[in-house]
Formats: structure tokens, C-alpha cells, sequence
């Protein structure tokens, strides 16, 4: 038995991306976005949002208002008019957003599947429907049968050669048989899906009585397919929870940061035989912020004043005071009495008040001995205006002293954090397959983290009682960060619910107002290296102010320095699950795109596509089996395909540069209600008890804890894998009396690597390949004789008939298949 270091042929991305820097659908100035008019009234309106449902026409436009600063929710879905979801926003907000061409269909943001709903995207794992000749003109990608709390569902994906003809536009009609044997009928026409310009497929999902077993794909052009119906997560075995002595259930509530670090290092001193803290070396930048107050509204007169030292270590104490003397021709002074500074404003000659916010912001900048840090006017206005005197001290706030309603209780500690990463493991010294959760990178994120923490409470109180667990714990090695934002959730714990971003302020002076203070922040999963906005994929911002902030720089943050650091020290990490909410998808590579051409990054191989897609039906059943919970097909796959394009997100960086298995999660997904016959989508913090067969926090929780669980026995039977895969070319080796199509088939998800000119196959050889993105393998149309060698390489590294590709020796036992032929 051979094994290699999986390997990942990647294009050459600083080339690929030189070329097109100012090709990004986000980058440049800050965009025309949220109102700016935000008084002192306003200042401390925190929750003065709300959601509302939107349709965008496309891509094209999401990323416009994504970069203009509007906070998009998760579970955007894909309609045939365009993509439909929800926008936190405010009254103000709402008629920016409308005066963007974006149309608002309600504040009911519930929505339902229709019989004609939206489609979505299918899988490159094991099915019935087979691979289409060379030359169909029609395909169809997947047909899959699932049930959910007593109806069952078709959700079928097909694409046509000619879909990206728009002038007639292409149309594809869907029919069904009853069960074997019936005949065709239930005619409907399918959804064409357009992403950025570029045609992707046709696809629905569909609420049936009885369960197909074909279907049959006319597209208006002519071309017909036909295929068998597969089922979708419908023969799981039972969760580790269906052991009456196995123990689950742990966690009863939502938790702050501190709770979660504090448990996490409890679980590390009572379990120390099988658990450890490994601490992270870059601190967060701390709960933390300047103090500030803006003075005289938000006019040309206004100054904007943010103190040196941080709030809680002096700027809090500062008061700011303009101050109208008598008489006439004075000029503009300061004075500073312990944390009190007074502006004494300047007069005319006529003994008129002649300061303007310009000449008051740089006098505060340059005299107030070192107590004010910034000082100037309002956003973009000049400050030509000139100052009125306040009618006493005005006192600095770092606004973090108002608890939000409901918040737990307790003074958040203020400063850089340290984030602890749980460990759990018997053999934690880098011989077992590592995996690794990070849970809240956005921050209103709230049922990621205690999914999280409800896996590792079920690993170490189930290690010595249950049999299956004691194998995961002795067969991985498992790391816990279960909260890798701790200031942004500290924040949106205790002042801004919604609050996605970390806590540091980039912003220059022109956003840099108590008013935009909820508008602060990167966002960790836009701050990584592969396929990031600076080098010119879609779905990051420049904007300072926008949820997709991407950061000054690629690893500007130490939150994602951290993950960097961690998987290049423990280079046994071959597992990865980000953790979000919510909207139910499970994805992987490619996760970004170039918007001019839908240019995404490298596909993972075949081999490694049908990978993922094994693991995730694992997962996904695992899910299932707590409530009928479905995460359905359409929602499974590429990111960039099932969601939209998130530029310099951390799974592709850690995929691509390492070679880890890099998952991304949107736990939360939408439940079947069979009362109204609606699919009810989830939120960031539903109630935590709420209905436990719809929205549940604590019913999310536990069911995709399921999911995490099944996640670790995948990494263990990886880790377990020294059997050889086997692969064939069908129709075998052989003589033929004229063209023939074949194709490749492996026992397992593996990396088929080939030649046909006679040549040795090596690592650097052709990959056998998708059809199409998200379709199985390719057909060779053979016109003449042709020898095919190849070996195949299965996801753990293990390489067909123990061959070396690296090398060439006597035992060269490579797969060869000839393909004759021959003329009548």
C-alpha cells in the first residue's frame, strides 16, 4: 500500500488575478449606501432595525449592495426573476435601499416553496443518473427523492448546452412517472438559474405524493434526457444519540465568550487525560473603543471628537466644552484642566463667534494635550460652518457602558483577548487526522457556538461509557475554537444584536462618527489570502462600513492570523468546519468568482468533489434523524454556487495552501411546516426554546451537533484508510467496430490521473474531470485506437495497486485499457 500527501494542481492565482485587480464588483470608493443622517438622537437607537424581504436582480447588484453597507442575512435563495432574502435595515436605510433598484416585498420575512419554487444545485456523489453521451444536448446533473415530516419532495437539477441563449430564451420541461412502470406525465417547466451573467442550469424542487422513479428533461430546443431517481438522505444509520446510555443535551442556553472560554478551559482541568487549551498568539484588538461625542448635528458646524486613550482606561472621563467668551477680535484657544477641555471660540472683529468646525477640529487635534486623539468635522463636510458654543461640558462615551435589554448579566472585561482553542483527543501528538470547528466568526452568530460546545461536552462525557465516541476521541484529534470573534459577539450580546464584524475600526474620518459605530469592523471570513477582493473577486468590500468589509490588507486581523497559525503548527489539521448561521447550506471550494465572466477559483478534482459529497450526505442524515431536519440538495455544494461569491473566505485559504477539507456550515436551515405546507427559515438568535419542531435554538443545536459528530467519524475512518482504490474504464478494453464513449468509475471518491500518448501517467498528468461543474465524469468519444494508462488516488492518499507515480521502475502497474477500432 502507497499513500501520497493529497495534492491540490492549482492555478497560478497571483497570474490569474494580475490581470483583472480592477475587474471587482465591490472595489473602489465608498459607494452612495445607508442614509448618513444619524443625530445625536440617534446615536443610541441601537436596535432600530429591522428585516425585510428583498429581490435583487442578480449577482451584479447584490454585490453593489453588499458593498454599499446594507447588512444581507444569509438564506438568500435564487428565483428566476433574480435572488431573493433579507436586509436588516432601518426606516432611513430602507429608502436607500429601494432608491438602489432593489425591490421590497414585505417586512414577512417567512417565505414558502411553491410547486414551481426556486431550484438549486445537485451533487457530484453517488446517484442513479448516469453520464450522458458526448454528445447530448441535454443532461440532467441529478434527480433526488427526499422526505421531510410526512412529504416528500423532487428536486431535480438538468442543464442543456444551449441555456446560455437568451434571444429566444431556452426552456426546459420536467415529467415525472408514479413508480415503476407508470408513464410520464405531471408536465412543468423548469427554472432557468443566470449567476452573474453566465447560464448555470435548470433546475426545481418540487412537493410530490408518490416517489418517481424516472424522470424525463425536454429542453424547447429538442434535446431529451431521461433518469432514474435517487434518494436523499433517506437510508441514514442511527445518530450516536439513538444509544439509550449516550449522553446529550448539554448546553441550555446561548453563551457570551466568556462563558464559552470559561467551560471550555473547566472541560480541559476535568478531562485532562483526554483534553488540553492551546492558546492562540495574537490577541483580539479587546472590547474596546474610544470615547467620542459629536458635537453641534451633523451639519457644517459639526465636530466629531474621539478620544486618545481607550474608554474605559480615561477617554470616559473627558469632557469637551465651547465656550463663548465677551468680547470681540479673540482668538481660537484651549485650555485643559485635569480630563476637562474647554474651546474658547475665536471672535471677529465685530465680536461675532468666527471658529469654524475645521479650525476647532484642529485646535482639539493639536492642543488638547494629548487627551483628544481625533477631532474633525462631519463625515464628508469641510467644516466650514461656523461653532456655537455648547451649553456645558459634553461628557465622552466609548458607548459600551448600556447594556442591551435581555443581555446576560455581567461586566464584560474590557482589553485584548486571548482566545483558548479546546483540544480533545487521546493522542494528541500529531499521529491522528486533526479537525478542526471554528464556530462565530460573524458574531450575531449565536447557535454556532453552542453547537459547537454541545460537541465537545458529548466527546469527553461519553469518551468512557459509549463506545463509538472513545473511537473518535482515540482516532482524531479534535480543536475547539468555539468563539472566534469574542469582541464583535461581546457586542452583539450586549449593544448591537446584529452585529456581524469584529471591533476594529479602520475607518478614516469621514465614517468615523458615533453614529456609524454599529458600522465598524472586518469581517474575519473576507480576510484571508485565495481568492480574496483585493485581487479582485466579487463579494467583499472596501467599504469600511460595509458587513463584507474585507479589511485594509489580506491577514490584516489577528483572528484570522490565528487560524494561519494554527493549521501550519499542527500540520496533522486535514479536517476543517466553519461554522455559521444560518440558512441550512453545507458547501465547499470554489467559494469566490471574478463577477466579469463568473471566473471562479480552482474546482476541487472529481475525486475530491465526490468526497465532499459522501461526507456531507454522512453529515446531513445525521441532521436529519434529530426532527426530519432536511438540508436539501440544492443547498449542498460549491459556495459560490449554492449562495453567492465570498471573496477571501477561510475555507478556500486553507483548502488551497494546505490541503485541508475545508467545510462551511450555515446551521439553522429552513424547517417543512406540513400545517401551512411552508419552508420556515431560522435566524441568528432564534428563541432558544421556541417551537422544537420549527425554529429552535436549542433544537439547532442539538440536531447539528449530530452533524459535527458524524463529521469526526468521517476524519477517523479517513484516518483508518490504507485500502487501495479500484477504478475501470467503461465499456472495457476491447475491440470495437466503430466510435465508442467511455468513461472512467472508481470504487470510491478518488483522482483519476490518465494519458493517451503512450506516456507513463504521473502526478502532472490530466485529471479525469466533470462533464460540466457539478456533473459526473467525462465521456471520451473514441474515433480511432487509443490506449488509456492511468491510477487513481483515493482522498486519504492511497494510490491504486500500490504504484508510484514519482518514480519509474520494473513495477510499473499502472492501469492500461485499449480501446481497437476496428473498420467492418
Amino acid at each position: 500500500m502507497r499513500r501520497i500527501q493529497r495534492r491540490i494542481a492549482l492555478l497560478a492565482l497571483p497570474t490569474l488575478v494580475g490581470s483583472i485587480l480592477v475587474a471587482t464588483g465591490p472595489a473602489g470608493a465608498v459607494p452612495a449606501g445607508p442614509s448618513a443622517a444619524a443625530g445625536p438622537a440617534q446615536l443610541d437607537d441601537r436596535d432600530s432595525v429591522r428585516p425585510v424581504r428583498i429581490r435583487l436582480t442578480g449577482a451584479d447588484m447584490l454585490d453593489r449592495v453588499a458593498a454599499a453597507g446594507f447588512d444581507l442575512e444569509h438564506g438568500l435563495r435564487r428565483v428566476p426573476s433574480g435572488i431573493e432574502g433579507e436586509a436588516l435595515v432601518s426606516t432611513e436605510q430602507l429608502a436607500d435601499l429601494t432608491a438602489m433598484g432593489v425591490e421590497v416585498l414585505g417586512d414577512d420575512v417567512g417565505f414558502a416553496w411553491s410547486d414551481q419554487a426556486d431550484g438549486g444545485f445537485g451533487t457530484a456523489g453517488a446517484r442513479a443518473v448516469q453520464p450522458a453521451s458526448h454528445e447530448a444536448t441535454v443532461r440532467i446533473a441529478r434527480a433526488d427523492w427526499f422526505t421531510t415530516k410526512g412529504q416528500g419532495f423532487l428536486y431535480v437539477e438538468a442543464r442543456t448546452t444551449e441555456g446560455q441563449q437568451a434571444d429566444p430564451v431556452v426552456g426546459m420541461q420536467l415529467e415525472n412517472d408514479s413508480g415503476k412502470g407508470t408513464p410520464f406525465g405531471f408536465a412543468r417547466t423548469m427554472s432557468r438559474f443566470v449567476d452573474s451573467g453566465q447560464y448555470m442550469f435548470h433546475r426545481n424542487l418540487f412537493k410530490l405524493d408518490e416517489r418517481p422513479k424516472q424522470i424525463r428533461v425536454t429542453s424547447s430546443t429538442g434535446g431529451v434526457a431521461t433518469g432514474v431517481v435517487s434518494d436523499w438522505l433517506e437510508k441514514a444509520p442511527p445518530p450516536l444519540t439513538a444509544n439509550p446510555s449516550y449522553k446529550s443535551d448539554f448546553v441550555d442556553g446561548y453563551r457570551h465568550p466568556q462563558q464559552l472560554y470559561g467551560r471550555a478551559k473547566e472541560i480541559a482541568r476535568q478531562y485532562p487525560d483526554i483534553a488540553e487549551i492551546v492558546y492562540l498568539p495574537n490577541q483580539t484588538n479587546g472590547y474596546q473603543r474610544k470615547a467620542q461625542a459629536q458635537i453641534g448635528g451633523t451639519g457644517q458646524a459639526a465636530v466629531v471628537v474621539t478620544s486618545a486613550a481607550w474608554g474605559h482606561e480615561g477617554g470616559n472621563d473627558i469632557t469637551v466644552d465651547f465656550v463663548e467668551r465677551p468680547g470681540a477680535d479673540l482668538p481660537l484657544a484651549v485650555e485643559v484642566a485635569g480630563r476637562a477641555v474647554r474651546v474658547l471660540l475665536g471672535k471677529d472683529a465685530a465680536g461675532q463667534l468666527a471658529s469654524t468646525a475645521a479650525e476647532v477640529a484642529e485646535a482639539l487635534r493639536t492642543r488638547s494635550a494629548g487627551l483628544i486623539g481625533r477631532a474633525h468635522p462631519y463625515r464628508t463636510n469641510e467644516g466650514s460652518g461656523v461653532v456655537a458654543p455648547t451649553a456645558g461640558p459634553v461628557a465622552l462615551t466609548d458607548f459600551l457602558d448600556q447594556k442591551r435589554a435581555g443581555a446576560p448579566a455581567g461586566e464584560v472585561p474590557r482589553g485584548p483577548v486571548t482566545i483558548p482553542v479546546l483540544r480533545i483527543g487521546k493522542h494528541r501528538d500529531g499521529s491522528k487526522p486533526g479537525v478542526l470547528i471554528q464556530a462565530q466568526d460573524h458574531a450575531r452568530e449565536w447557535v454556532p457556538a453552542t453547537t459547537s460546545l454541545e460537541s465537545a461536552e458529548r466527546l469527553v462525557h461519553n469518551y468512557r461509557s459509549d463506545r463509538e465516541t472513545k473511537k473518535i476521541v482515540d482516532d482524531t484529534d479534535v480543536f475547539f475554537i468555539l468563539s472566534n470573534n469574542p469582541d464583535g459577539a461581546n457586542y452583539s450580546f450586549y449593544n448591537f444584536a446584529s452585529q456581524r464584524r469584529n471591533m476594529t475600526n479602520h475607518c478614516p474620518d469621514e465614517n468615523a462618527d458615533p453614529g456609524r459605530r454599529n458600522s465598524w469592523g472586518v469581517d474575519l471570513n473576507r480576510n484571508y489570502r485565495v481568492g480574496s477582493g483585493h485581487d479582485g473577486y466579487a463579494g467583499a468590500s472596501t467599504s469600511c462600513v460595509s458587513d463584507t468589509f474585507q479589511g485594509p490588507e489580506e491577514l490584516s486581523e489577528p483572528e484570522s492570523k490565528n487560524i494561519i497559525w494554527l493549521v501550519e503548527k499542527y500540520s496533522n489539521i486535514k479536517f476543517m468546519m466553519s461554522v455559521h448561521s444560518n440558512g441550512g447550506q453545507l458547501f465547499w471550494q470554489p467559494g469566490a468568482y471574478i463577477a466579469d465572466g463568473r471566473i471562479t477559483t480552482p474546482r476541487p478534482p472529481l475525486g475530491d468533489e465526490a468526497f465532499y459529497w459522501q461526507s456531507a450526505a454522512r453529515i446531513l442524515s445525521q441532521v436529519k434523524a434529530h426532527r426530519e431536519t432536511v438540508v436539501t440538495p440544492e443547498n449542498v455544494g460549491g459556495s459560490s454556487d449554492v449562495l453567492y461569491s465570498s471573496a477571501g473566505n477561510v475555507r478556500e485559504d486553507l483548502y488551497h495552501t494546505y490541503g485541508i477539507y475545508a467545510f462551511g456550515w450555515e446551521v439553522g436551515g429552513s424547517v417543512y411546516n406540513p400545517a401551512t405546507g411552508d419552508w420556515q427559515g431560522g435566524s441568528f438568535q432564534p428563541e432558544w426554546v421556541g417551537n422544537p419542531d420549527l425554529v429552535s435554538g436549542h433544537a439547532e443545536t442539538m440536531e447539528y451537533a449530530n452533524g459535527i459528530m458524524e463529521m469526526f467519524r468521517v476524519a477517523a475512518d479517513w484516518g483508518r484508510d490504507h485500502r487501495d482504490p479500484t477504478s475501470r474504464l467503461v465499456p472495457g478494453a476491447g475491440r470495437y467496430s466503430g466510435p465508442v464513449d467511455v468513461r472512467f468509475e472508481t470504487s470510491e471518491p478518488a483522482t483519476i490521473y490518465y494519458t493517451t500518448d503512450g506516456s507513463r501517467p504521473t502526478l502532472e498528468s490530466p485529471r479525469y474531470a466533470a462533464t460540466e461543474f457539478r456533473e459526473p465524469g467525462q465521456v471520451f468519444h473514441v474515433t480511432e485506437t487509443t490506449t488509456f494508462r492511468w491510477f487513481s488516488v483515493d482522498s486519504a492518499g492511497n494510490i491504486e495497486r500500490n504504484y508510484d507515480p514519482t518514480k519509474r521502475d520494473r513495477r510499473d502497474n499502472y492501469r492500461t485499457a485499449t480501446i481497437r477500432i476496428v473498420s467492418r
